[in-house]
């Protein structure tokens, strides 16, 4: 991975892509770096993994790790056809990587989770039913394999600027999410024995993101 990777650098790659998708999804593409953590959790891995992405949308973060991070092999789910095929397409045109992307019907998680050393769940699990959301951590954990790292990256929803992000959910994703405070999120993974490597709290702009690195034992 490059020193002093800078969210400049994920820009400018990102800007520098030429592909067919509609106007929102080049929008949520090219400048999504400046609302969520990329930099911070790209430089969480170490090059040579393999590398999951639940919930993986038109695949940029892919990409961007296929680019900065150096990984062994990438593979993304997401229960949208169409975002499917932008990350199909994104990754046919610029990635030098293994990869392959699937439908997800969002609950039930393929096997080949089980062969990642690490899975990213990203700004995913408030868009999970309410009454749903733990089950969704408890069976994916359950297809990883000992060892591997899951990180979570979500909206805590403890903050008073969570209502910030209902409203850009709203926008761009027509639905109000299920934000958790992170300390419940927390315990849901030690619950599954899960050991709780890192946690960081951060705000971009009016965002309030929080960070858990977990490995399953």
């Amino acid at each position: 991975m490059q020193n002093k990777l800078s969210n400049r650098d994920l820009l400018q790659y990102l800007k520098s892509l030429d592909f067919t998708a509609g106007f929102v999804d080049k929008l949520k593409v090219y400048y999504r770096p400046l609302v969520c953590p990329f930099v911070d959790l790209i430089q969480l891995l170490k090059p040579g993994e393999k590398i999951g992405d639940i919930g993986c949308g038109s695949g940029q973060f892919c990409l961007l790790l296929a680019e900065f991070a150096k990984p062994s092999y990438i593979f993304g789910i997401e229960i949208s056809d169409r975002l499917v095929e932008n990350a199909r397409q994104l990754f046919d045109r610029y990635a030098h990587v293994p990869y392959n992307f699937e439908k997800f019907d969002g609950v039930h998680f393929p096997d080949a989770i089980g062969d990642l050393d690490v899975v990213f769940l990203n700004d995913v699990l408030h868009h999970v039913p309410k009454n749903s959301q733990h089950q969704f951590i408890k069976s994916l954990m359950a297809k990883m394999k000992p060892g591997a790292r899951l990180i979570i990256k979500d909206i805590n929803g403890a903050s008073p600027l969570v209502y910030f992000n209902k409203m850009h959910d709203l926008v761009f994703a027509g639905e109000i999410g299920n934000e958790l405070p992170h300390t419940l999120v927390d315990q849901w993974l030690r619950d599954e024995g899960a050991k709780v490597l890192a946690f960081k709290k951060q705000r971009l702009y009016v965002y309030p993101h929080y960070t858990i690195v977990a490995e399953k034992h």
